[in-house]
């Protein structure tokens, strides 16, 4: 597994070794100590599964009280995902760093607590996989606005798929700073 930096410190592109030949492929997307020895130490503990359509926007999503570390990949198709800083005090604050995710590359992205997360199906049919440590809790979702002009998020879209609540998000600048993470 091949650790690639971003532009934002812990936000990390992994690129698996594939084992490919006229059957097909295989590789390992997820081995707990490989991953430990890259810096990633979370534990799991919910997997989730989702389809899009070219043009869906899912994001820019986070938990306040029980934050999500995610491991993204992508498994049809490709897609922008995007991690923004969003913790108080934070060096990085309102920076975002991309990743393009593809199924015929296998990468993923490893995004830790405290930053909004959210994607762009950039094909047809997009089936995003992403491992959480901790567990969704619909309570303590928040999220930011997609195309917050302080952000200068470069999404490539002007008139993204949204959900109703995802398009009634509010820019960072707008949110009670009671319901950012902090930077430790």
């Amino acid at each position: 597994m091949q650790r690639i930096a971003t532009s934002l410190p812990g936000v990390i592109e992994l690129r698996p070794v594939v084992h490919g030949d006229a059957r097909g492929f295989f590789l390992e997307t997820y081995h707990q100590s490989t991953f430990a020895n890259l810096g990633i130490t979370d534990t799991f503990v919910q997997d989730n599964h989702s389809r899009s359509a070219k043009g869906t926007l899912r994001g820019l999503h986070y938990q306040l009280n029980h934050p999500q570390a995610k491991l993204c990949r992508v498994i049809e198709g490709e897609a922008l995902d995007i991690a923004v800083d969003i913790r108080l005090g934070s060096p990085y604050f309102g920076k975002w760093t991309s990743v393009l995710l593809s199924a015929a590359r296998h990468n993923q992205v490893y995004v830790p607590q405290g930053f909004a997360h959210g994607f762009l199906a950039l094909t047809e049919d997009v089936q995003f996989l992403y491992k959480c440590n901790d567990y969704y809790r619909p309570a303590d979702e928040h999220g930011i606005l997609w195309n917050d002009p302080a952000l200068q998020i470069s999404w490539g879209v002007n008139n993204p798929i949204l959900s109703e609540k995802d398009a009634k998000n509010l820019r960072l600048a707008e949110l009670n700073k009671e319901l950012l993470p902090r930077y430790l």
